[in-house]
Protein backbone atom coordinates (compact mmCIF):
# COMPACT_ATOMS: atom_id res chain seq x y z
CA UNK A 1 0.00 0.00 0.00
CA UNK A 2 1.66 3.43 -0.70
CA UNK A 3 0.03 5.10 2.07
CA UNK A 4 0.11 3.30 5.97
CA UNK A 5 -3.27 3.36 7.96
CA UNK A 6 -3.14 6.20 10.71
CA UNK A 7 -5.30 5.72 13.73
CA UNK A 8 -7.44 8.25 13.21
CA UNK A 9 -8.64 6.18 9.73
CA UNK A 10 -9.80 3.24 11.24
CA UNK A 11 -13.02 3.92 12.22
CA UNK A 12 -13.47 6.29 9.53
CA UNK A 13 -15.70 6.51 6.62
CA UNK A 14 -14.12 3.98 3.91
CA UNK A 15 -14.85 6.43 0.58
CA UNK A 16 -12.86 9.11 3.04
CA UNK A 17 -10.33 6.74 3.81
CA UNK A 18 -9.89 5.98 -0.49
CA UNK A 19 -10.86 9.60 -1.76
CA UNK A 20 -7.43 10.84 0.49
CA UNK A 21 -5.24 8.91 -1.65
CA UNK A 22 -6.32 9.57 -5.12
CA UNK A 23 -9.81 9.52 -6.75
CA UNK A 24 -11.49 9.24 -10.59
CA UNK A 25 -11.80 13.41 -10.06
CA UNK A 26 -10.25 15.58 -8.07
CA UNK A 27 -13.09 16.37 -4.94
CA UNK A 28 -13.66 20.53 -3.99
CA UNK A 29 -12.10 20.47 -0.64
CA UNK A 30 -14.08 22.69 1.34
CA UNK A 31 -12.06 24.53 4.15
CA UNK A 32 -12.04 23.35 7.19
CA UNK A 33 -15.10 24.91 9.48
CA UNK A 34 -14.17 27.75 11.94
CA UNK A 35 -15.01 24.91 15.14
CA UNK A 36 -13.52 22.14 14.12
CA UNK A 37 -9.97 24.39 13.87
CA UNK A 38 -10.74 25.81 16.92
CA UNK A 39 -11.41 22.31 18.67
CA UNK A 40 -8.13 20.57 17.02
CA UNK A 41 -6.30 23.96 18.58
CA UNK A 42 -7.66 23.29 21.68
CA UNK A 43 -6.62 19.73 21.70
CA UNK A 44 -3.02 20.71 21.04
CA UNK A 45 -2.59 22.71 23.63
CA UNK A 46 -3.81 20.73 25.82
CA UNK A 47 -1.20 17.60 24.82
CA UNK A 48 1.50 20.70 24.41
CA UNK A 49 0.95 21.80 28.29
CA UNK A 50 0.43 18.16 29.29
CA UNK A 51 3.59 16.70 27.53
CA UNK A 52 5.61 19.95 29.27
CA UNK A 53 3.78 18.50 32.87
CA UNK A 54 5.69 14.88 31.86
CA UNK A 55 8.63 16.59 30.89
CA UNK A 56 8.88 18.57 34.11
CA UNK A 57 7.67 15.41 36.86
CA UNK A 58 10.16 13.25 35.24
CA UNK A 59 12.80 14.99 33.91
CA UNK A 60 14.63 11.18 33.09
CA UNK A 61 12.41 10.44 30.85
CA UNK A 62 13.92 10.30 27.30
CA UNK A 63 13.06 11.97 24.42
CA UNK A 64 14.04 10.89 20.72
CA UNK A 65 14.00 12.68 17.79
CA UNK A 66 13.81 10.00 15.37
CA UNK A 67 12.20 6.37 14.67
CA UNK A 68 16.10 4.89 15.49
CA UNK A 69 16.25 6.49 18.58
CA UNK A 70 13.00 5.44 19.77
CA UNK A 71 13.73 2.13 18.83
CA UNK A 72 17.26 2.42 20.72
CA UNK A 73 15.55 3.87 24.00
CA UNK A 74 12.97 0.82 23.84
CA UNK A 75 15.99 -1.59 23.43
CA UNK A 76 17.38 -0.18 26.32
CA UNK A 77 14.22 -0.43 28.19
CA UNK A 78 14.06 3.49 29.20
CA UNK A 79 11.20 3.33 31.56
CA UNK A 80 9.34 6.64 29.97
CA UNK A 81 9.24 7.76 26.15
CA UNK A 82 8.13 10.93 25.36
CA UNK A 83 7.01 12.07 21.93
CA UNK A 84 7.74 8.93 20.31
CA UNK A 85 8.98 8.54 16.57
CA UNK A 86 7.23 5.39 16.05
CA UNK A 87 8.26 3.40 12.62
CA UNK A 88 6.25 2.03 10.20
CA UNK A 89 4.53 -1.57 10.65
CA UNK A 90 5.62 -2.12 6.87
CA UNK A 91 4.22 -5.30 7.26
CA UNK A 92 0.93 -4.31 8.30
CA UNK A 93 0.40 -1.01 6.46
CA UNK A 94 0.60 0.89 9.47
CA UNK A 95 1.67 4.00 11.03
CA UNK A 96 0.86 4.97 14.94
CA UNK A 97 1.47 8.36 16.62
CA UNK A 98 0.99 8.65 20.73
CA UNK A 99 2.19 11.18 23.17
CA UNK A 100 4.38 8.85 25.10
CA UNK A 101 5.46 4.96 25.67
CA UNK A 102 5.70 3.16 29.34
CA UNK A 103 7.75 0.37 29.95
CA UNK A 104 5.48 -2.62 31.36
CA UNK A 105 7.58 -5.56 31.66
CA UNK A 106 10.62 -7.39 29.95
CA UNK A 107 10.44 -11.03 27.87
CA UNK A 108 12.65 -11.20 25.12
CA UNK A 109 12.80 -7.49 24.83
CA UNK A 110 11.49 -4.84 27.01
CA UNK A 111 7.80 -4.95 26.84
CA UNK A 112 5.51 -0.85 26.34
CA UNK A 113 2.17 0.85 26.63
CA UNK A 114 1.05 3.33 24.32
CA UNK A 115 -0.08 6.97 26.66
CA UNK A 116 -2.69 9.13 24.47
CA UNK A 117 -3.47 12.68 25.28
CA UNK A 118 -6.99 13.75 25.00
CA UNK A 119 -8.96 16.66 25.82
CA UNK A 120 -12.01 14.51 26.06
CA UNK A 121 -13.38 12.98 29.53
CA UNK A 122 -12.90 9.53 30.09
CA UNK A 123 -14.90 7.68 32.46
CA UNK A 124 -18.65 8.02 33.47
CA UNK A 125 -20.38 6.92 36.37
CA UNK A 126 -21.59 3.00 36.02
CA UNK A 127 -22.21 1.17 39.46
CA UNK A 128 -21.23 -2.73 38.14
CA UNK A 129 -17.73 -1.23 36.56
CA UNK A 130 -14.32 -0.14 37.38
CA UNK A 131 -11.34 1.38 35.81
CA UNK A 132 -7.67 1.98 36.61
CA UNK A 133 -6.38 5.54 37.32
CA UNK A 134 -3.03 6.89 37.60
CA UNK A 135 -1.71 10.61 37.58
CA UNK A 136 1.37 12.43 35.85
CA UNK A 137 3.58 11.88 38.86
CA UNK A 138 3.22 7.76 38.71
CA UNK A 139 1.99 7.17 35.32
CA UNK A 140 3.04 3.14 35.53
CA UNK A 141 0.37 0.97 35.15
CA UNK A 142 1.60 -1.15 38.41
CA UNK A 143 0.88 2.31 40.07
CA UNK A 144 -2.76 2.89 39.43
CA UNK A 145 -5.44 2.42 41.73
CA UNK A 146 -9.06 1.18 41.01
CA UNK A 147 -11.86 2.97 41.08
CA UNK A 148 -15.00 1.51 41.54
CA UNK A 149 -18.21 3.05 40.00
CA UNK A 150 -17.21 3.97 37.31
CA UNK A 151 -16.09 2.85 33.47
CA UNK A 152 -15.49 4.25 29.63
CA UNK A 153 -17.56 6.64 28.35
CA UNK A 154 -20.10 5.26 25.67
CA UNK A 155 -18.89 8.67 23.42
CA UNK A 156 -17.49 8.51 19.97
CA UNK A 157 -14.31 10.54 21.25
CA UNK A 158 -13.67 8.00 23.92
CA UNK A 159 -14.04 4.93 20.82
CA UNK A 160 -11.60 6.52 18.47
CA UNK A 161 -8.83 7.08 21.42
CA UNK A 162 -9.09 3.64 22.41
CA UNK A 163 -8.61 2.48 18.90
CA UNK A 164 -5.76 4.80 18.52
CA UNK A 165 -4.53 2.39 21.47
CA UNK A 166 -4.88 -0.79 19.79
CA UNK A 167 -3.47 0.79 16.68
CA UNK A 168 -0.39 1.39 18.35
CA UNK A 169 -0.66 -1.68 20.70
CA UNK A 170 -0.41 -3.48 17.13
CA UNK A 171 2.28 -1.25 15.80
CA UNK A 172 4.32 -1.75 18.62
CA UNK A 173 4.14 -5.63 18.63
CA UNK A 174 4.80 -5.74 14.97
CA UNK A 175 8.40 -3.96 16.36
CA UNK A 176 8.77 -6.69 18.85
CA UNK A 177 7.72 -4.31 21.96
CA UNK A 178 4.01 -5.25 22.25
CA UNK A 179 2.61 -6.61 25.93
CA UNK A 180 0.53 -9.69 25.66
CA UNK A 181 -1.92 -7.98 27.86
CA UNK A 182 -2.34 -4.86 25.49
CA UNK A 183 -2.19 -2.32 27.77
CA UNK A 184 -3.03 1.35 27.48
CA UNK A 185 -3.62 4.58 28.75
CA UNK A 186 -5.78 7.92 28.01
CA UNK A 187 -4.96 10.77 29.58
CA UNK A 188 -7.90 13.08 30.18
CA UNK A 189 -8.72 16.55 30.06
CA UNK A 190 -8.27 17.22 33.75
CA UNK A 191 -4.62 15.40 33.76
CA UNK A 192 -6.23 11.72 35.26
CA UNK A 193 -4.37 8.66 33.52
CA UNK A 194 -6.71 6.02 32.81
CA UNK A 195 -5.72 2.33 31.95
CA UNK A 196 -7.33 -0.24 29.67
CA UNK A 197 -6.32 -3.52 29.04
CA UNK A 198 -7.48 -4.54 25.48
CA UNK A 199 -6.30 -8.02 24.75
CA UNK A 200 -9.93 -9.51 26.11
CA UNK A 201 -13.41 -8.47 25.82
CA UNK A 202 -14.06 -5.97 28.80
CA UNK A 203 -14.31 -3.24 25.98
CA UNK A 204 -15.78 -4.14 23.37
CA UNK A 205 -15.58 -0.90 21.05
CA UNK A 206 -12.17 -0.81 21.10
CA UNK A 207 -10.43 -3.91 22.32
CA UNK A 208 -8.39 -5.37 19.96
CA UNK A 209 -11.14 -7.67 18.64
CA UNK A 210 -13.17 -4.82 17.69
CA UNK A 211 -10.14 -2.74 16.35
CA UNK A 212 -8.80 -5.52 14.21
CA UNK A 213 -12.14 -6.54 12.64
CA UNK A 214 -12.49 -2.48 11.10
CA UNK A 215 -8.20 -2.54 10.59
CA UNK A 216 -9.39 -5.68 8.05
CA UNK A 217 -11.97 -3.55 6.49
CA UNK A 218 -9.88 -0.25 5.91
CA UNK A 219 -7.20 -2.96 4.77
CA UNK A 220 -8.98 -4.22 2.39
CA UNK A 221 -9.81 -0.55 0.99
CA UNK A 222 -6.46 0.43 0.47
CA UNK A 223 -5.46 -2.99 -1.33
CA UNK A 224 -8.23 -2.25 -3.70
CA UNK A 225 -7.46 0.86 -3.93
CA UNK A 226 -4.03 -0.05 -4.85
CA UNK A 227 -5.69 -1.93 -7.93
CA UNK A 228 -7.65 0.94 -8.89
CA UNK A 229 -4.70 3.08 -9.26
CA UNK A 230 -2.79 -0.05 -11.34
CA UNK A 231 -5.80 0.23 -13.55
CA UNK A 232 -6.95 -3.52 -12.63
CA UNK A 233 -10.21 -2.83 -11.06
CA UNK A 234 -13.05 0.04 -10.62
CA UNK A 235 -12.66 2.75 -7.65
CA UNK A 236 -13.43 0.45 -4.41
CA UNK A 237 -15.78 2.48 -2.34
CA UNK A 238 -19.12 5.34 -2.88
CA UNK A 239 -20.37 7.67 -0.96
CA UNK A 240 -23.04 7.70 1.60
CA UNK A 241 -24.20 10.01 4.25
CA UNK A 242 -23.28 9.48 8.12
CA UNK A 243 -22.30 12.08 10.75
CA UNK A 244 -18.49 12.31 9.78
CA UNK A 245 -19.64 14.14 6.41
CA UNK A 246 -20.04 16.88 8.76
CA UNK A 247 -16.86 17.77 9.20
CA UNK A 248 -15.18 15.97 6.04
CA UNK A 249 -13.12 18.20 3.79
CA UNK A 250 -14.49 15.90 1.06
CA UNK A 251 -18.14 16.50 1.53
CA UNK A 252 -18.95 18.55 -0.84
CA UNK A 253 -18.25 16.46 -3.74
CA UNK A 254 -20.38 13.44 -2.01
CA UNK A 255 -23.09 15.50 -1.42
CA UNK A 256 -23.81 16.26 -4.86
CA UNK A 257 -23.39 12.64 -5.95
CA UNK A 258 -25.50 11.92 -3.83
CA UNK A 259 -28.05 14.45 -4.21
CA UNK A 260 -28.36 13.94 -7.52
CA UNK A 261 -29.62 9.96 -7.21
CA UNK A 262 -31.59 11.14 -3.71
CA UNK A 263 -29.48 8.43 -1.90
CA UNK A 264 -31.54 7.06 0.96
CA UNK A 265 -28.24 7.41 3.25
CA UNK A 266 -29.49 11.04 3.01
CA UNK A 267 -32.16 9.97 5.73
CA UNK A 268 -30.35 11.47 9.10
CA UNK A 269 -29.62 9.81 11.38
CA UNK A 270 -29.28 5.98 9.35
CA UNK A 271 -26.58 3.71 10.68
CA UNK A 272 -24.30 1.90 7.89
CA UNK A 273 -26.23 -1.01 9.31
CA UNK A 274 -29.09 -0.02 8.58
CA UNK A 275 -28.73 1.65 4.91
CA UNK A 276 -26.87 -1.89 4.20
CA UNK A 277 -30.23 -3.63 5.12
CA UNK A 278 -32.55 -1.02 3.06
CA UNK A 279 -30.02 -1.25 -0.18
CA UNK A 280 -30.66 -5.23 0.09
CA UNK A 281 -34.47 -4.64 0.36
CA UNK A 282 -34.38 -2.33 -2.96
CA UNK A 283 -34.92 0.71 -0.89
CA UNK A 284 -32.34 2.95 -2.53
CA UNK A 285 -33.99 6.51 -2.59
CA UNK A 286 -35.49 9.04 0.19
CA UNK A 287 -38.71 8.76 -1.96
CA UNK A 288 -39.16 5.32 -2.00
CA UNK A 289 -38.41 4.95 2.30
CA UNK A 290 -41.34 7.35 2.15
CA UNK A 291 -43.44 5.78 0.32
CA UNK A 292 -43.52 2.48 2.80
CA UNK A 293 -45.93 2.47 4.93
CA UNK A 294 -44.93 3.29 8.75
CA UNK A 295 -48.25 1.64 10.28
CA UNK A 296 -47.00 -2.10 8.52
CA UNK A 297 -43.68 -1.22 9.83
CA UNK A 298 -44.59 -1.31 13.05
CA UNK A 299 -46.68 -4.09 13.01
CA UNK A 300 -43.96 -6.09 11.63
CA UNK A 301 -42.03 -5.40 14.50
CA UNK A 302 -44.81 -6.58 16.78
CA UNK A 303 -44.90 -10.02 14.93
CA UNK A 304 -47.10 -9.36 11.81
CA UNK A 305 -45.89 -10.76 8.78
CA UNK A 306 -48.10 -8.23 6.43
CA UNK A 307 -47.88 -5.59 3.38
CA UNK A 308 -44.80 -4.16 1.41
CA UNK A 309 -42.92 -3.07 4.65
CA UNK A 310 -43.14 -6.15 6.72
CA UNK A 311 -40.15 -7.68 5.05
CA UNK A 312 -37.90 -4.61 5.62
CA UNK A 313 -38.85 -3.43 9.08
CA UNK A 314 -37.55 -7.54 10.26
CA UNK A 315 -33.85 -6.14 9.14
CA UNK A 316 -34.23 -2.50 9.55
CA UNK A 317 -34.55 -1.04 13.16
CA UNK A 318 -36.66 1.57 13.83
CA UNK A 319 -37.72 1.87 10.03
CA UNK A 320 -40.88 3.48 10.67
CA UNK A 321 -38.97 6.38 12.16
CA UNK A 322 -36.91 6.29 8.61
CA UNK A 323 -39.94 6.93 6.78
CA UNK A 324 -41.14 9.76 9.04
CA UNK A 325 -37.62 11.28 8.27
CA UNK A 326 -37.52 10.67 4.76
CA UNK A 327 -41.02 12.19 4.27
CA UNK A 328 -39.87 15.09 5.88
CA UNK A 329 -37.03 15.11 3.58
CA UNK A 330 -38.79 14.66 0.13
CA UNK A 331 -41.48 17.41 1.16
CA UNK A 332 -39.27 19.92 2.54
CA UNK A 333 -41.28 20.80 5.16
CA UNK A 334 -41.76 19.41 8.96
CA UNK A 335 -44.68 17.51 10.38
CA UNK A 336 -47.17 16.91 12.80
CA UNK A 337 -46.70 14.19 15.40
CA UNK A 338 -50.02 14.81 16.67
CA UNK A 339 -53.77 16.32 15.97
CA UNK A 340 -53.92 20.03 15.48
CA UNK A 341 -56.06 20.32 18.52
CA UNK A 342 -52.96 18.76 20.75
CA UNK A 343 -50.55 20.68 20.14
CA UNK A 344 -49.05 23.89 21.69
CA UNK A 345 -47.45 24.72 25.34
CA UNK A 346 -48.78 25.77 28.48
CA UNK A 347 -49.22 29.43 28.66
CA UNK A 348 -48.86 32.08 31.48
CA UNK A 349 -49.85 35.55 32.49
CA UNK A 350 -45.99 36.43 32.97
CA UNK A 351 -43.30 34.33 30.72
CA UNK A 352 -39.81 34.41 31.17
CA UNK A 353 -37.54 32.81 28.42
CA UNK A 354 -34.16 31.91 29.50
CA UNK A 355 -30.76 30.82 27.86
CA UNK A 356 -27.21 30.61 29.21
CA UNK A 357 -24.08 30.84 27.21
CA UNK A 358 -20.44 29.27 29.06
CA UNK A 359 -17.30 28.74 27.65
CA UNK A 360 -15.46 25.59 28.83
CA UNK A 361 -16.38 24.42 32.34
CA UNK A 362 -18.12 27.87 33.55
CA UNK A 363 -21.48 30.11 32.50
CA UNK A 364 -20.77 33.78 32.03
CA UNK A 365 -24.05 34.70 30.72
CA UNK A 366 -27.16 34.28 32.22
CA UNK A 367 -30.39 35.66 30.18
CA UNK A 368 -34.13 35.97 29.74
CA UNK A 369 -36.85 37.78 28.33
CA UNK A 370 -40.23 38.58 30.21
CA UNK A 371 -43.69 38.33 28.34
CA UNK A 372 -46.33 40.00 29.81
CA UNK A 373 -49.83 38.52 29.21
CA UNK A 374 -51.35 41.58 32.03
CA UNK A 375 -49.34 44.12 34.05
CA UNK A 376 -48.02 43.11 37.25
CA UNK A 377 -45.99 45.75 39.47
CA UNK A 378 -42.61 45.11 39.74
CA UNK A 379 -42.40 43.41 36.34
CA UNK A 380 -41.10 44.78 33.49
CA UNK A 381 -41.12 43.41 29.96
CA UNK A 382 -37.79 42.50 27.80
CA UNK A 383 -34.25 41.49 28.11
CA UNK A 384 -32.51 41.09 31.32
CA UNK A 385 -29.39 39.48 31.56
CA UNK A 386 -26.56 38.98 34.37
CA UNK A 387 -22.69 38.82 32.39
CA UNK A 388 -19.59 38.72 33.29
CA UNK A 389 -16.38 38.88 31.34
CA UNK A 390 -13.64 38.47 34.06
CA UNK A 391 -11.41 35.07 34.26
CA UNK A 392 -13.84 32.44 34.65
CA UNK A 393 -13.42 30.56 38.22
CA UNK A 394 -16.10 28.47 39.95
CA UNK A 395 -16.21 31.14 42.55
CA UNK A 396 -17.00 33.85 39.64
CA UNK A 397 -19.43 31.30 38.24
CA UNK A 398 -21.32 30.74 41.96
CA UNK A 399 -21.48 34.16 42.48
CA UNK A 400 -22.85 35.08 38.61
CA UNK A 401 -26.02 32.52 38.82
CA UNK A 402 -26.41 33.76 42.60
CA UNK A 403 -27.74 37.19 41.07
CA UNK A 404 -29.36 35.87 38.31
CA UNK A 405 -31.57 33.60 40.63
CA UNK A 406 -32.11 36.65 42.93
CA UNK A 407 -33.55 38.45 40.16
CA UNK A 408 -35.69 35.49 38.67
CA UNK A 409 -37.15 34.65 42.78
CA UNK A 410 -38.24 38.26 42.31
CA UNK A 411 -40.23 37.81 39.52
CA UNK A 412 -41.83 34.63 40.41
CA UNK A 413 -42.48 36.36 44.13
CA UNK A 414 -44.45 39.32 42.52
CA UNK A 415 -46.07 37.05 40.54
CA UNK A 416 -47.42 35.32 43.69
CA UNK A 417 -48.73 38.56 44.88
CA UNK A 418 -50.31 39.54 42.09
CA UNK A 419 -51.99 36.35 41.53
CA UNK A 420 -50.54 35.91 38.41
CA UNK A 421 -49.51 32.63 36.83
CA UNK A 422 -45.80 32.52 35.61
CA UNK A 423 -43.79 30.63 33.59
CA UNK A 424 -40.23 30.29 32.11
CA UNK A 425 -38.76 28.04 29.21
CA UNK A 426 -35.81 26.54 28.02
CA UNK A 427 -34.58 24.91 25.23
CA UNK A 428 -32.36 21.19 26.19
CA UNK A 429 -32.71 21.74 29.83
CA UNK A 430 -30.28 19.72 30.42
CA UNK A 431 -27.96 22.45 29.56
CA UNK A 432 -29.41 25.25 31.93
CA UNK A 433 -29.92 22.72 34.46
CA UNK A 434 -26.48 21.39 34.13
CA UNK A 435 -25.09 24.96 34.96
CA UNK A 436 -27.13 25.44 37.76
CA UNK A 437 -26.19 22.55 39.64
CA UNK A 438 -23.22 23.26 39.05
CA UNK A 439 -22.65 26.94 40.36
CA UNK A 440 -24.67 26.01 43.23
CA UNK A 441 -22.08 23.35 44.26
CA UNK A 442 -19.35 25.47 43.89
CA UNK A 443 -20.60 28.35 45.77
CA UNK A 444 -18.69 28.25 48.90
CA UNK A 445 -21.29 29.72 51.29
CA UNK A 446 -23.06 27.44 52.73
CA UNK A 447 -26.25 28.99 53.83
CA UNK A 448 -26.55 30.57 50.24
CA UNK A 449 -26.07 27.17 48.45
CA UNK A 450 -28.54 25.56 50.57
CA UNK A 451 -31.21 28.68 49.89
CA UNK A 452 -29.93 28.29 46.48
CA UNK A 453 -30.31 24.40 46.17
CA UNK A 454 -34.06 24.18 47.83
CA UNK A 455 -34.91 27.21 45.76
CA UNK A 456 -34.07 24.91 42.41
CA UNK A 457 -35.06 21.98 43.24
CA UNK A 458 -38.47 24.00 44.62
CA UNK A 459 -38.87 25.67 41.48
CA UNK A 460 -38.14 22.26 39.04
CA UNK A 461 -40.72 20.33 41.26
CA UNK A 462 -43.61 23.16 41.04
CA UNK A 463 -47.01 22.36 39.69
CA UNK A 464 -48.87 23.17 37.55
CA UNK A 465 -45.19 23.17 35.96
CA UNK A 466 -43.00 26.33 35.65
CA UNK A 467 -39.94 25.19 34.19
CA UNK A 468 -40.65 23.99 30.97
CA UNK A 469 -38.43 22.52 28.21
CA UNK A 470 -39.59 23.66 25.10
CA UNK A 471 -37.33 21.06 23.35
CA UNK A 472 -39.12 18.35 25.07
CA UNK A 473 -42.81 19.86 24.08
CA UNK A 474 -41.28 20.56 19.85
CA UNK A 475 -40.53 16.72 19.94
CA UNK A 476 -43.68 15.22 21.51
CA UNK A 477 -45.74 17.99 18.71
CA UNK A 478 -42.75 18.12 15.47
CA UNK A 479 -41.61 15.63 13.39
CA UNK A 480 -38.07 16.48 11.43
CA UNK A 481 -35.81 14.98 9.04
CA UNK A 482 -33.50 13.86 12.20
CA UNK A 483 -32.09 16.89 15.06
CA UNK A 484 -34.42 18.94 16.33
CA UNK A 485 -32.37 22.07 17.01
CA UNK A 486 -33.45 25.18 18.28
CA UNK A 487 -32.08 26.85 14.75
CA UNK A 488 -34.17 24.23 12.99
CA UNK A 489 -37.18 24.71 14.33
CA UNK A 490 -36.86 28.33 15.13
CA UNK A 491 -36.64 29.20 11.45
CA UNK A 492 -39.68 27.18 10.69
CA UNK A 493 -41.62 28.70 12.93
CA UNK A 494 -40.37 31.95 11.43
CA UNK A 495 -38.33 33.12 13.79
CA UNK A 496 -34.79 34.45 12.19
CA UNK A 497 -31.10 35.80 14.34
CA UNK A 498 -29.82 39.13 13.95
CA UNK A 499 -26.46 37.65 13.65
CA UNK A 500 -25.65 36.05 10.34
CA UNK A 501 -24.10 33.06 11.40
CA UNK A 502 -25.00 31.96 14.97
CA UNK A 503 -24.36 29.02 16.82
CA UNK A 504 -23.29 27.22 19.91
CA UNK A 505 -19.89 26.61 18.22
CA UNK A 506 -19.33 31.01 16.75
CA UNK A 507 -20.14 31.63 20.41
CA UNK A 508 -17.21 30.17 21.81
CA UNK A 509 -14.95 32.10 19.47
CA UNK A 510 -17.13 35.61 19.90
CA UNK A 511 -16.08 34.73 23.30
CA UNK A 512 -12.51 34.44 22.96
CA UNK A 513 -12.48 37.79 21.26
CA UNK A 514 -15.07 39.04 23.69
CA UNK A 515 -12.23 38.93 26.03
CA UNK A 516 -9.42 39.97 24.58
CA UNK A 517 -6.91 42.60 24.96
CA UNK A 518 -8.47 44.81 21.73
CA UNK A 519 -10.75 46.76 23.61
CA UNK A 520 -13.17 48.04 20.51
CA UNK A 521 -13.45 44.15 19.36
CA UNK A 522 -14.34 42.99 22.66
CA UNK A 523 -17.22 45.53 23.60
CA UNK A 524 -18.33 44.71 20.10
CA UNK A 525 -18.01 40.70 20.75
CA UNK A 526 -19.98 41.18 24.13
CA UNK A 527 -22.83 43.08 22.38
CA UNK A 528 -22.94 40.34 19.77
CA UNK A 529 -23.17 37.33 22.42
CA UNK A 530 -25.88 39.80 24.36
CA UNK A 531 -27.96 39.93 20.83
CA UNK A 532 -27.70 36.44 20.39
CA UNK A 533 -28.65 35.50 23.75
CA UNK A 534 -31.50 37.83 23.48
CA UNK A 535 -32.28 35.72 20.39
CA UNK A 536 -31.94 32.55 21.77
CA UNK A 537 -34.71 33.72 24.45
CA UNK A 538 -37.02 34.88 21.68
CA UNK A 539 -36.60 31.90 19.88
CA UNK A 540 -38.61 29.80 22.17
CA UNK A 541 -41.16 32.68 22.81
CA UNK A 542 -41.64 32.63 18.88
CA UNK A 543 -41.89 28.49 19.03
CA UNK A 544 -44.37 28.79 22.00
CA UNK A 545 -46.62 31.32 19.26
CA UNK A 546 -45.90 28.66 16.27
CA UNK A 547 -47.52 25.61 18.13
CA UNK A 548 -50.86 27.65 18.99
CA UNK A 549 -51.14 28.67 15.24
CA UNK A 550 -49.11 27.68 11.44
CA UNK A 551 -47.54 24.22 12.83
CA UNK A 552 -51.26 23.32 13.37
CA UNK A 553 -51.79 23.65 9.57
CA UNK A 554 -48.78 21.21 8.67
CA UNK A 555 -49.13 17.89 7.38
CA UNK A 556 -49.49 14.81 9.73
CA UNK A 557 -46.35 12.25 9.46
CA UNK A 558 -48.96 9.77 8.69
CA UNK A 559 -50.07 11.58 5.74
CA UNK A 560 -48.37 9.81 2.07
CA UNK A 561 -45.96 12.16 0.60
CA UNK A 562 -46.52 13.80 -2.25
CA UNK A 563 -47.30 12.75 -5.62
CA UNK A 564 -43.85 12.71 -7.38
CA UNK A 565 -43.23 15.40 -10.25
CA UNK A 566 -43.82 14.39 -13.53
CA UNK A 567 -40.52 13.26 -15.13
CA UNK A 568 -38.76 12.92 -11.61
CA UNK A 569 -36.23 9.54 -10.49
Amino acid sequence: MAQPLRADEVQACPHRVALARGAPIEPARAEEPANLARRRERARAHRRATLAALAALHPEATRPGTADETLGALARGDELVLSPRLPVDVAGGRVASVQALVRTGRGSRFTYAPVVVKSHEVAEPAATRSLWRAGLERPRRADAARVQGVGARASAPMTRSGLALAHATRVLGALGHGDPAAPGAVVDRGRALWWFELAGDEHPRFNLAAYDRLYEERRAVLEAHDRWRAGAADFPTEPYWHRECLDCPFAPHCAEELASRDDVSLVRFTTLAQQAALREAGITTRRALARLDPHEARRAREGADVGSAAAVAREVEHLDQLIYRARVAVDGTLRRRVEPAAMGCARADVEVDVDMESYEDATYLWGAVVSLARPVPGVSAGYHAVATFDPPTPAGEAALFARFWSWLEGVRAACEAAGASFCAYCFWSTAEDGAMDRAVARTEDAALARSLREGVDAFRRARPAQWIDLHDVVSRQVQTDGPLGLKLVARAAGFDWRDPSPSGEASIAWYERAVGDDPAEAEAHRRRLLEYNEDDCRATRALRDWLEGPARELPHRDEPPAPEPFGGS
